[in-house]
């Protein structure tokens, strides 16, 4: 029996979840179930028996909140809420990136609608209009031309909301018919696939393909670079080939991992439990 208890903070239990839990029953670690519509947060510690909390929750608020108390109470947390507040911003992310020398699509940030088309000018045509926070590529515009750029942002500055009222503009990449999604874990390169589509987004959420990746010391160094520069942990590290090599355009706090498992057959569920193990007896 283990010397402690993990406690998983989850919206619903999907595959990975799934494999989370039988991964840390195979090694004896008691879980402490924490689903993230029926825990409360006093301000003072009660009833949460967890000595860790792996977050597995599927919203980037949810996340924020439940993290920064359950640091509050004095428990260790995977990933931690510093990493989850940073690369749950794609305009912080890309700062971080920058700042570590990684490369990365050329981005420009504007605050006002007018700003945003002086952004998208200075990026240049197309572009990609992303929202500063959201994931599966959600709320995601290729922008072609000034004309295209004017509409998408009247229709943005008209939703009144905080996602929309910050505009991060990224250059579109033209890159193959594909990205790479690499995981790395406490610094160290896990596995990584191709996520292919004839879309322009290839998340696998939609619709994207996974197709194994050779070996390639180029992506494992840069992904590691990339995990160490946003305060590491459990990770997963997107690329992209341009034309001038590959850059990191995002990473991912809260991975999902079922295709990676599927295509490459490593068991990331239990290296996952085996880094939460380690982090609760440091």
């Amino acid at each position: 029996m283990s010397d402690f208890t993990l406690g998983l903070f989850y919206t619903v239990i999907r595959p990975e979840e799934k494999w989370i839990l039988e991964a840390a029953e195979a090694r004896g670690i008691p879980v402490e179930r924490l689903p993230d519509d029926e825990v409360t947060f006093p301000l003072v510690r009660n009833g949460v028996k967890s000595d860790i909390v792996l977050n597995r929750s599927m919203s980037h608020t949810r996340s924020l909140y439940g993290l920064r108390f359950f640091e509050h109470y004095g428990l260790r947390t995977v990933n931690r809420f510093d990493v989850v507040n940073l690369c749950g911003d794609k305009i912080l992310t890309s700062l971080r990136l920058q700042e570590a020398g990684i490369p990365t699509p050329r981005t420009v940030v504007a605050l006002t609608p007018e700003a945003a088309l002086k952004a998208l000018d200075e990026v240049g045509y197309p572009a990609v209009l992303k929202p500063p926070v959201g994931s599966w590529g959600r709320l995601m515009a290729k922008v072609d031309d000034r004309e295209e750029a004017e509409q998408i942002i009247e229709h943005k500055d008209a939703l009144a909301s905080p996602m929309h009222s910050v505009f991060y503009v990224q250059e579109y990449v033209p890159k193959p018919d594909r990205d790479i999604r690499a995981n790395v874990i406490d610094g160290e390169f896990v596995a990584a696939i191709y996520r292919r589509s004839l879309a322009w987004r290839t998340n696998t959420a939609r619709g994207g393909e996974g197709e194994p990746v050779g070996p390639s010391p180029e992506i494992e160094e840069l992904a590691v670079r990339a995990a160490q520069a946003v305060g590491g942990g459990f990770l997963a590290v997107d690329l992209m080939e341009s034309p001038d090599g590959l850059v990191v355009h995002e990473v991912n706090h809260t991975p999902e991992f079922k295709t990676v498992r599927a295509v490459t057959g490593v068991d990331i569920a239990a290296k996952v439990v085996d880094y939460v193990s380690e982090v609760a007896r440091r």
